[in-house]
């Protein structure tokens, strides 16, 4: 007898509804589904009958379960039956690497510090003798709760029917091409991956990454190719593990949680977006916890007291009350005389009124050092207006916070394609500490004739400019004038700035 079809609306276990149907490759189908006993999505694997590997899948995701990294997807559920076989684990929601790097690569410490975490969570599974084999940029997740995931761990080499005599090495060299692909934009495969540009090439080897992206750190260049390209690196040790990799990588500063503020109680939750997976793409954003309510704790009443106890409590209240009545009397002549106006006093009410604004995208946005001979780190500029708290625009990295007396500053400028009414700034400096920076308007690059509109004593956490009267300006600069503190050197932020205009 065959199986009923699975189709939008079938219900697994009397508790897991198939909602939209992800993706479907060789007899696998993954869905996005609701648990409708704890209210979340979660995602499902279904198979067609017929699915060679199915006994596999089920043992492999039963393996899976019982890894306990949070960095790794967890699986809730496996099942194999005459009826509906099925996998389901978290549902994943946020940027996958791919998504962080079409435009380009990413900070070579950014890069570094997911791979940093990618490796220590592999290490983990591999410890449990669960490894992956098919490392993608698409299995490397940047959540929406800031925090990094790894998909597919344990049961996307088998969905895949992909094997290896030495799953350690092969691990090793997938987080290795993780790291290349994060330092240069470019996928060092057979095949591109995701849309990304294959690595090039120099006689019949990969480039390394220092060769392909100005800028890569020399350290990150020889981690990469010990890893995935030890031709170029004679006489050093190959990382042939995960845990090798991951000892490398150690010392790299990771990526801090993002912050989410609590929704109120009545919002519903925000949509949710899978990250496509040729495996199990999984994670559900956990609901927000509701603090507990306020407890109160009275006092017991004391026993007795007698007649003496209520004499004494009625006289209190009698002096309280007095106390109250002289207060009251005073304040109020007070009042009553100076709210009086004199003749040479005039009262005038204040008239609050609301100008309307328009939030304002820019033409362009680059690094700006004009005492230097280059922009100062104009390939990230973008990531200071995408909107994204995981990715930041940033100076180089000075010894001393006046740029070793090279320079007055360093900023970042934002170009707005024509002259407007800048009513105001939101700039948010990141975690950084110290510094100093100002905010200046002009209708031209030149520094001298841009006008300071305001100066942040704290280049750090989030600032807002507003003005009464709008400054008229193509061209907003982020100055700084002193860098922030930066892991034992000094270097500006800028996570995230916006601009509105009075309409």
């Amino acid at each position: 007898m065959s199986s009923p079809a699975v189709e939008p609306g079938t219900k697994l276990a009397e508790r897991f509804r198939l909602e939209d149907r992800v993706h479907e490759s060789g007899g696998a189908t993954l869905w996005k589904a609701i648990d409708e006993v704890l209210a979340r999505p979660v995602a499902v694997h279904t198979f067609d009958p017929d699915f060679p590997r199915l006994n596999e899948v089920v043992t492999a995701a039963r393996a899976a379960s019982r890894l306990t990294d949070p960095r790794l997807t967890q699986v809730f559920d496996a099942t194999e039956d005459d009826g509906h076989s099925y996998v389901v684990s978290e549902w994943v929601s946020g940027e996958t690497l791919t998504d962080m790097i079409t435009s380009g690569p990413l900070d070579p410490e950014r890069a570094a510090a997911l791979v940093a975490e990618a490796a220590e969570a592999l290490a983990h599974a591999h410890e449990a003798d669960q490894a992956h084999l098919c490392l993608t940029p698409e299995h490397l997740v940047w959540t929406a709760g800031g925090t990094v995931k790894l998909l597919g761990v344990g049961v996307d080499a088998v969905l895949a029917d992909v094997t290896s005599e030495d799953a350690a090495r092969a691990d090793a060299e997938g987080l290795g091409r993780l790291l290349y692909a994060g330092l240069t934009g470019h996928w060092p495969g057979d095949e591109q991956e995701g849309g990304l540009p294959a690595a090039p090439m120099d006689d019949g080897h990969f480039c390394t990454p220092r060769q392909v992206t100005a800028g890569v750190p020399g350290y990150l260049d020889t981690i990469t190719c010990r890893a995935l390209l030890p031709e170029s690196r004679r006489g050093l040790e190959p990382l042939t593990t995960p845990v090798e990799v991951a000892e490398a990588l150690a010392s790299v500063p990771r990526p801090m949680p993002t912050p989410t503020p609590m929704p109120a109680a009545s919002s519903p939750l925000p949509p949710v977006t899978a990250s496509r997976s040729d495996g199990l793409n999984t994670a559900a954003p956990q609901r927000p916890s509701t603090p507990p309510p306020m407890q109160y704790h009275h006092q017991p009443r004391p026993a007795g007291g007698g007649m003496l106890g209520k004499v004494a409590m009625t006289l209190v209240v009698l002096l309280v009350m007095v106390a109250v009545g002289l207060g009251a009397w005073t304040l109020g002549r007070s009042i009553g005389n100076a709210g009086t106006p004199t003749a040479e006093q005039t009262v005038t009410p204040t008239v609050t009124t609301s100008t309307a604004t328009r939030e304002v995208k820019p033409a362009s946005v680059t690094g700006f050092d004009p005492l230097g001979d280059h922009e100062e780190r104009g390939e990230l500029a973008l990531y200071a207006v995408d909107g994204k708290p995981s990715t930041d625009w940033h100076s180089e990295s000075y010894d001393s916070e006046d740029f070793g007396r090279l320079k007055d500053g360093v900023g970042l400028i934002l170009d707005m394609g024509q002259s407007v009414p800048v009513k105001q700034v939101s700039v948010d400096f990141g975690a950084a500490s110290g510094g100093a920076a100002e905010l200046r308007v002009g209708d031209s690059q030149d520094l001298g004739s841009m006008a300071v509109v305001q100066k942040f004593t704290d280049a750090a956490g989030k600032k807002t400019f507003t003005t009464d009267s709008p400054q008229k300006g193509r061209y907003v600069l982020i100055w700084f004038t002193k860098m922030p503190t930066y892991q034992g050197k000094f270097r500006g932020t800028v996570v995230d700035v916006k601009i509105f205009a009075t309409k």
